[in-house]
C-alpha cells in the first residue's frame, strides 16, 4: 500500500509535552469495529471492559539511551537501540559521517566506546570499555530517550525520569517506553480487579526505531528494525485460557500486541516466546493473538498508525482521528489513549 494513505494533518497544539496528572484522568476514545466513537477518560476502563477480559501489559524498563559524546572536536550523539551482548549496543548515530568503525567516542563522565561495526542502515555497534556494567556507565553519561516530537520542544528534565516510565516496568532494556501504560495507576488496577478483569505481562524491549520515520513510497519496502521480547510458557497459558472461557486478550500498546502476534500461531493459540521479531502489520493482516487494543494517538505515516489501521479499518481510524483532533485529544507519548474493539 502506499504509505500517504497514511498521512493526516494534525496541528502542533494537539501534541502533548507532559503526561495528564493523575495518569489515569487522560480521555480515552473508544472506537469499535463498526465506526462507533464515544469519549470516556481513563478511569472508566473497568466499565468498557468485561469480567474475565485480560490486559496485557509490557514489563519493560527504560533505560537512559541518550549519550551525548565527542569524536576528536567532533559531536557525536548516540541513541542506543539494541542490546547485543553485555558490552555491545547497536545504536543510531547522530553526526554519523564523522564516525568510522574502530573510532574511540568519549562521552565523559569516564565513559567511552568504540565503533566496532557499521550496519547497512547507517546504525554502528558501539563496544563500551571498561569493567564497569553498562547499566552503570549509562545510569552516569545517558539521558532518558524522549521522543523527538518532545525533545525538540523542550529540554528533558528530572520529571521525564519518572513522567517516561510505566508502573509495570521492571525488566531494564528499552530505549522507549510502551506509553499506552502510562495510563495506569495503583488505584485504576484496583478498580479493573474489582470488575474481574485480569492481567498479565510480558518483555518486548522497545528499540530507537520505532521512532524513525517510513522513508519509502510503498509499505512493502519498509525495513522493521527487530525488537526482543518473551513471553513466560504460563503467561502464554493462561491467556490461552482466558479465550477458551469467552474472555478477550486487550493488549496494553502497539509494543504488547506485536508481541502477541509474534507468538501467536494460525491456530489462534499463544505460544511461549523468546528471541527477535520484526513484525509488520498493515492493512490485510490477520489478528491471531488478541481481541482488542488501549493504544495511544500515533505519528501520521507512522507503522504504528498503519498498525491500527489493520486492526480497525483504515477508514475507521482516519474518522476516528479526525474526531480526537477535533476534540482536541492530545496526541503522542504523554497523549490521550484509545481503546479499540474491533
Amino acid at each position: 500500500m502506499r504509505v500517504d494513505l497514511f498521512d493526516f494533518a494534525l496541528p502542533q497544539e494537539n501534541i502533548a509535552l507532559r503526561p495528564a496528572t493523575p495518569r489515569d484522568s487522560a480521555r480515552l476514545l473508544g472506537v469499535t469495529g463498526s465506526g462507533q466513537l464515544s469519549d470516556h477518560i481513563v478511569t472508566d476502563l473497568p466499565q468498557l471492559l468485561s469480567p474475565n477480559d485480560i490486559l496485557v501489559f509490557n514489563d519493560t524498563k527504560v533505560i537512559p539511551a541518550q549519550l551525548e559524546g565527542r569524536r576528536g572536536e567532533a559531536k557525536i550523539g548516540a541513541t542506543l537501540h539494541k542490546r547485543v551482548d553485555l558490552r555491545r549496543w547497536q545504536a543510531f548515530i547522530r553526526n554519523a559521517k564523522r564516525l568510522k568503525v574502530d573510532d574511540l567516542v568519549d562521552f565523559g563522565e569516564g565513559v567511552s566506546a568504540r565503533a566496532e561495526e557499521k550496519y547497512d542502515d547507517g546504525s554502528f555497534l558501539l563496544h563500551f570499555l571498561g569493567e564497569e556494567p553498562v547499566e552503570v556507565l549509562l545510569g552516569r553519561a545517558g539521558t532518558m530517550p524522549l521522543p523527538p516530537y518532545i525533545a525538540s520542544k523542550r529540554d528533558i528534565d528530572e520529571r521525564d525520569v519518572e513522567d517516561y516510565q510505566t508502573m509495570f516496568a521492571r525488566e531494564k532494556g528499552a530505549v522507549a517506553a510502551p506509553t499506552a501504560a502510562l495510563h495506569f495507576t495503583d488505584m485504576l488496577m484496583t478498580a479493573l480487579s474489582g470488575a474481574g478483569i485480569g492481567q498479565e505481562t510480558l518483555t518486548l524491549h522497545v528499540g530507537a526505531g520505532t521512532f524513525l520515520p517510513v522513508k519509502v513510497d510503498e509499505t512493502d519496502n519498509h525495513q522493521m528494525h527487530s525488537e526482543w521480547g518473551k513471553i513466560e510458557p504460563e503467561v502464554a497459558n493462561r491467556l490461552n485460557e482466558v479465550r477458551r472461557n469467552g474472555g478477550r486478550v486487550i493488549a496494553v500498546g502497539t509494543t504488547s500486541l506485536r508481541l502477541l502476534e509474534s507468538a501467536t500461531g494460525a491456530d489462534g493459540i499463544i505460544k511461549p516466546f523468546e528471541g527477535d521479531t520484526d513484525i509488520f502489520i498493515t492493512p490485510g493482516y490477520k489478528f491471531r493473538g488478541i481481541d482488542g487494543l488501549m493504544t495511544n494517538f500515533h505519528l501520521p505515516k507512522s507503522t504504528l498508525f498503519m498498525l491500527v489501521s489493520a486492526l480497525m479499518g483504515l477508514e475507521n481510524m482516519q474518522s476516528a482521528y479526525a474526531h480526537a483532533i477535533a476534540k482536541k485529544y492530545r496526541f503522542y507519548s504523554y497523549g490521550d489513549s484509545s481503546l479499540l474493539l474491533p
